[in-house]
């Protein structure tokens, strides 16, 4: 697991290429040029330009596994650092704020087995050192008058928790890259290459440049990528959704497992989701506005749970990215080449770990067994699982995009 960061002057005459602006990129990016190293970064749009942008920025270490346990608890950590270091000199870009705000997944009562695999999930949790509670419905509402919990059973509430602007740490981060002495290319459609590594932009075909290491983080296109240089990935792009609904609220942000809708405040109110829809989307043809079905179910829950009369001002969707087993592929997949993808809607909340682990196994460093990509043929056939979901022994929402 990675630790503080990469050490200065690692990564002293690497030449390395990160492929996609999102918070995974623009995060791995950083932590290379601290080390050393000499960073380009290929965006075909502009950075958060993608699911980072479109993401809602829920943030939590409140996860059943011991991995996803300790990857949560560094990338909050890392997410408060972030938060509270001073904007990158002479950018104009602003910092970002990482808001402290606890987190509640809420079981209502008429569902037995939904309320066990809540304290189940719960209990898991303390097991691996994450500060969380199991409340009855009317402890949950003396603790948080803001929300509805005559309906509750039981709630998990998880105090290491909060909120962020996505686009501003997008780029508040690749503001510190740059400073950092990494080159930020947007505007710029790249392609991959193998043997040696290297990365060839559109406009400039059919020039490639050559690196000692490539980075591959590019999101939902992220398999096409890496198929075109002949390295085939398990992994398939669905939509999520979210809406932001002007109304005061103060309350925690929750999620109710039975609705499968999960809720933040917003400086407009409240931003709620998730209108997961299971079904591989295209990442280059896809619908960018929220479904009228999901803009019903959201806001009729945000009555229920919170008392809010919703006026929506927007609703998106986003894409994520799934695999096989749930699990994200992290690591290298040829030589010299790495991937950072598949997270099932938690990448945003993870980036800032992720981009350190991704960082250190550039730089030769060790990764997560249980998400080496090598786990994988690239040819399998599965179905997307939804992200958001309370099942026995684990739970969580998919709040974001990866």
């Amino acid at each position: 697991m990675a630790g503080p960061g990469p050490d200065p002057d690692s990564g002293a005459g690497l030449r390395v290429a990160v492929v996609g602006g999102g918070a995974v990129g623009v995060t791995a990016a950083y932590d290379l040029a601290v080390a050393g190293a000499d960073v380009t970064l290929f965006e075909r749009g502009t950075v958060g330009s993608g699911a980072s942008g479109r993401a809602a920025g829920v943030l939590y270490d409140a996860y059943a596994e011991d991995v996803d346990a300790r990857i949560g608890a560094r990338a909050l950590e890392r997410f408060r650092e972030l938060s509270a270091a001073e904007p990158a000199a002479g950018s104009g870009v602003e910092g970002f704020t990482f808001r402290e705000c606890p987190y509640a997944i809420v079981a209502p009562e008429g569902n037995d087995d939904l309320a066990a695999s809540v304290r189940g999930a719960a209990e898991r949790m303390r097991v691996h050192g994450r500060p969380v509670e199991t409340l009855p419905g009317a402890e949950l509402g003396d603790r948080f008058p803001g929300l509805r919990t005559g309906d509750v059973a039981v709630a998990a509430v998880a105090r290491n928790a909060g909120w962020a602007d996505t686009g501003r740490y997008v780029d508040a981060v690749a503001a510190h890259a740059e400073a950092a002495g990494a080159e930020i290319r947007t505007d710029s459609e790249a392609s991959v290459s193998t043997t040696p590594p290297g990365v060839t932009v559109a406009s400039e075909a059919p020039v490639t440049r050559r690196f000692e290491a490539v980075v591959v983080a590019a999101g939902a296109h992220t398999r096409r990528l890496l198929g075109d240089a002949g390295i085939e990935i398990p992994l398939k792009p669905y939509r999520v959704q979210a809406l932001v609904s002007a109304g005061a609220y103060d309350g925690p942000m929750w999620y109710d497992a039975a609705a499968g809708v999960y809720a933040r405040p917003h400086p407009a109110g409240l931003l709620a989701g998730d209108g997961t829809v299971p079904v591989e989307a295209d990442p280059d043809d896809w619908e960018r506005d929220a479904d009228d079905w999901f803009r019903d179910e959201v806001t009729g829950t945000l009555r229920d749970r919170a008392g809010h009369d919703p006026a929506v001002e927007r609703a998106w969707a986003g894409l994520c990215t799934a695999t096989p087993d749930g699990d994200p592929l992290l690591g290298e997949v040829a030589d010299g080449v790495f991937v950072a993808a598949g997270w099932q809607g938690h990448g945003f909340m993870r980036a800032p770990a992720t981009g350190e682990i991704l960082a250190a196994q550039v730089l030769g460093g060790s990764g997560v067994a249980q998400f080496d990509p090598d786990r994988f043929d690239g040819d399998e056939a599965f179905e997307i699982r939804e992200g958001m979901r309370v099942e026995a022994g684990e739970a969580g929402p998919d709040p974001d995009g990866d």
